[in-house]
């Protein structure tokens, strides 16, 4: 059971208690040739909650997020969404998800609101229940003003969260995003997590993969570390930090660099005061943890 905590931004409500599962990944394993890309891994992602996906390139994120989204078959492993097995209930699991690539694939001559015209029809919605939808999202992403100007007239930031409305027209249960802020600047960054804030109070189960570590460490009630096709960790950002040590002293010695970790910031400065070089102390953050578990840093 995790309990949602409160956090500088007011990402959270601290009364929320989320412990039904919305996606279960039970010993997936996809092998390409002699490459394993996903071994065996096992996790349940918890309803309402956010989730990060996080590994360096080449670890089996891609992979996975494909199967779980069914547009890959897995050679051994079940996986179900909101309890439907997407093999033996493919349309049921594929209803209850919603999907935002990384890559912006809107239909560029069309305008913001027939891009989700099209959509809803896809899902087979009714004329009235898609309008109703069109106009309560365009509201929703605060780009109403917009909607019959053509995608390719607005900006990235703007076609990232029309990315997202689309993905939330049939009103699923989870959403998985899919680095959704690749190659914004800060600003646009920022109003796509407000975004995902408010996705997420509305009990909404967030998938999110991303290469930057502050806006997993921001934003997710638990992340798991993928390395090589291997789970290798699933907590809380808080618990993973506290696990190597919540303090950590950078020693600068010519171009190297050595981080030690401590519990304390007493022991740190003891520990400070008998080494030479550049020295840092500052609180550790889930990238320190992710370059422990892997050995590398996330290339942005």
């Amino acid at each position: 059971m995790i309990k949602k905590v409160y956090r500088e931004g007011g990402a959270y409500s601290s009364d929320m208690v989320i412990d039904e599962v919305s996606v279960s990944v039970k010993r997936l394993t996809k092998n390409y040739g002699k490459i394993t890309a996903v071994n065996d891994i096992s996790f349940d992602v918890l309803r309402g909650e956010i989730f990060g996906f996080l590994g360096p390139n080449g670890a089996g994120k891609t992979t996975t997020i494909r199967i779980i989204t069914t547009a890959t078959k897995a050679d051994s492993g079940e996986v179900y969404l909101n309890s439907f097995d997407i093999l033996k209930n493919p349309l049921e699991a594929k209803n209850s998800m919603g999907v935002v690539s990384q890559y912006i694939n809107l239909d560029m001559e069309l305008t913001c609101k027939e891009n989700l015209i099209v959509h809803g029809m896809l899902h087979n919605m009714k004329k009235r229940k898609i309008l109703e939808r069109i106009d309560y999202l365009l509201d929703y992403i605060e780009i109403k003003d917009k909607e019959n100007v053509q995608v390719e007239k607005i900006s990235g930031g703007m076609q990232r969260k029309l990315m997202i409305a689309r993905a939330l027209m049939h009103e699923p249960e989870i959403l998985f995003l899919d680095e959704p802020t690749v190659g914004l600047d800060a600003h646009s960054k920022r109003k796509i997590w407000d975004l995902m804030v408010k996705i997420n109070s509305e009990n909404k189960t967030i998938f999110l993969t991303t290469h930057y570590i502050e806006e997993a460490q921001q934003l997710c009630n638990r992340v798991a570390i993928i390395n090589s096709g291997n789970l290798i960790e699933v907590d809380t950002p808080e618990n993973m930090i506290d696990k190597i040590g919540i303090i950590a002293l950078d020693v600068f010695n010519h171009d190297d660099c050595t981080t030690y970790f401590f519990d304390s910031r007493e022991k740190a400065l003891e520990s400070a005061s008998k080494m030479d070089g550049k020295i840092i102390i500052r609180e550790a953050n889930l990238e320190d943890v992710f370059l422990d578990k892997t050995g590398r840093r996330v290339k942005k």
